[in-house]
């Protein structure tokens, strides 16, 4: 798994040289379009439980991981985001993220927020399950929830460290879809988000945060850009967040290169 300093992913600069095309590279780009159609995840029937979100999720993730230079950045997006969409309760994460502002957001803006966050959600498995290097996602256990059902798992390190990561799932019709993570029973995801997202929310209102996510998604997913560090989110402990939930192995090629997420440090 190529490992990238996540306060990074919100000023990367991408640069990928431009390709020739040889009669070798269109071999090779056609074999990567095949690879996308045959690793195609086919619509599923809805999960008996909580813990068969999860471990869809996690299969998903990891066939993603093994194929993970085939697809590139944006194929593993193209490939994650409808299991992404599908696993998790997008609306209610973007309702919770946003806090107490939501109440004032018109139809249109809740239906954008939720979009946006959706596509960032996507963008960030996509960045961060880069590649395979041995790593276990298992379910472990699932245990009554006040709100549902709390789905208990480990993601084992490619060194046999494990990291726990829990699922608060709640019913959706016939589906169980996930509300919320925490990683080592302590650190909210949404919580997190809550946090963070407050500082564009003060600064630049919901239309800026929306900007602000979209951009990154587009950032994240790009095969060939060179981004700014424009309006992005400010430095928290979600970056510790998903570099655990990511399974890190090895430590960044450069860390001299670590931004932060804002425009100022």
């Amino acid at each position: 798994m190529t490992i990238r300093s996540f306060p990074a992913i919100f000023s990367q600069t991408v640069d990928q040289p431009s390709v020739p095309k040889t009669p070798l590279c269109k071999a090779v780009a056609f074999a990567a379009s095949l690879g996308l159609s045959v690793l195609s995840y086919p619509l599923h029937a809805a999960p008996a439980d909580g813990g068969d979100t999860v471990k869809g999720l996690y299969d998903a993730l990891l066939s993603t991981m093994k194929n993970g230079r085939i697809l590139g950045q944006s194929g593993r997006f193209t490939q994650l985001q409808p299991v992404i969409r599908r696993s998790f309760d997008i609306a209610s994460m973007a309702r919770m993220s946003v806090g107490l502002s939501w109440a004032g957001l018109t139809e249109a803006q809740r239906q954008q927020m939720t979009e946006s966050y959706g596509r960032y959600i996507s963008a960030l498995y996509a960045d961060r399950f880069d590649s395979y290097d041995g790593q276990k996602l298992e379910v472990t256990g699932e245990q009554p929830a006040p709100s549902g059902v709390m789905v208990k798992s480990q993601i084992i390190k490619a060194n046999g460290e494990p990291v726990k990561v829990d699922y608060m799932m709640r019913r959706n019709g016939d589906s169980w879809l996930i509300s919320d993570i925490y990683l080592d029973s302590a650190i909210s995801e949404v919580a997190t988000r809550r946090s963070e997202f407050a500082a564009i929310l003060k600064k630049d209102g919901i239309d800026g945060l929306i900007v602000a996510l979209n951009r990154k998604a587009d950032i994240l997913t790009a095969t060939t850009a060179k981004a700014c560090r424009t309006m992005g989110l400010p430095r928290s402990s979600l970056g510790y967040f998903f570099d655990q939930l990511a399974g890190l192995v090895r430590i960044s090629e450069d860390a001299s290169q670590e931004l932060d997420y804002g425009i100022d440090r």
